[in-house]
């Protein structure tokens, strides 16, 4: 049988033996990874959609349970918050995966905390500019400010890249810069963080913002980018960590009901210390426990 793999960052590897997941990307809409088993009869199947930021994550927790849990298939599949908290309350699936906290309108549905993450503006490195501002990164973003010569950079247009609707990290920072979204003036709409990353990399005039774990990770890994301070603070996993950071956000698993059996089983494990090394290779911040 042959496996294909695809890369979601550089230090994931799939491999082909038994009992190694397959990583699947579907080409009709949302990505999906397969986290599968292949030497038992498949008798349990898990359904987890949702947040991009959260995906590669329980992918590889997903990978390690299956390990111990022969006969379990888990597919992880991606498309927004949004669609993760709709599908979890639909029924079209077991877990849904929210980069956020659940809204009051949301309050019906359960939330299970995985791991912390925050979010950061982020430049090309060659960008001279080291710090902005609330009200500079609002008046960029609402069209006010159009060239970086107008903040100390040089004399360049200013590419305003925007995350689509439904992605819980546009949410998150209109309400940190009491914006709408329809107050913004985009250059480039993308979806995921990787997106925004490829985006601003390679564009030395933009600007974006997305996940700290995704952009740390990257940033340290030589993609020519660099995260921006926010409030004074530094944008880091460790500012995360000690809740120093002002743009902090949860990493959550949605459930339409109070969950038990297998999905009980794989949230308690995505809680717990032993898939703390998981966490910390994707630069999350682990709020996790012992697993009993």
């Amino acid at each position: 049988m042959r496996l294909f793999s695809l890369f979601v960052k550089v230090t994931t590897a799939i491999g082909g033996s038994v009992g190694v997941a397959t990583f699947l990307v579907m080409l009709s809409g949302a990505t999906t990874f397969h986290a599968t088993t292949l030497h038992a009869k498949e008798n349990t199947r898990l359904v987890l959609t949702g947040s991009s930021t959260v995906a590669p994550l329980a992918l590889e927790m997903a990978k390690r349970f299956e390990k111990s849990h022969p006969g379990v298939r888990i597919d992880v599949q991606t498309g927004g918050s949004s669609r993760g908290v709709a599908d979890a309350r639909a029924g079209r699936a077991d877990i849904g995966m929210a980069s956020r906290s659940l809204k009051q309108s949301e309050s019906d549905l359960f939330s299970y905390t995985i791991a912390l993450d925050g979010i950061t503006i982020i430049l090309n490195k060659d960008n001279p500019v080291k710090t902005l501002s609330n009200d500079q990164i609002r008046n960029i973003y609402t069209g006010n400010i159009k060239n970086w010569n107008q903040v100390g950079g040089r004399d360049t247009r200013i590419t305003v890249v925007n995350k689509a609707e439904g992605r819980s990290t546009l949410e998150l920072f209109l309400h940190h810069l009491a914006l709408k979204n329809s107050d913004i003036k985009a250059s480039v709409v993308i979806g995921d963080n990787q997106q925004g990353i490829k985006t601003v990399s390679g564009n030395p005039g933009a600007i974006g913002y997305v996940s700290v774990g995704a952009a740390e990770f990257e940033a340290d890994y030589g993609t020519p980018i660099k995260l921006l301070p926010m409030g004074g603070v530094d944008a880091t996993v460790e500012t995360i960590k000690h809740r120093r950071f002002p743009l902090s956000r949860p990493l959550n698993f949605i459930t339409k009901q109070k969950p038990h059996g297998m999905i009980e089983k794989f949230i308690l494990f995505a809680q717990s210390t032993v898939v703390n090394d998981l966490i910390e290779e994707q630069y999350f911040v682990s709020l996790a426990v012992p697993l009993k």
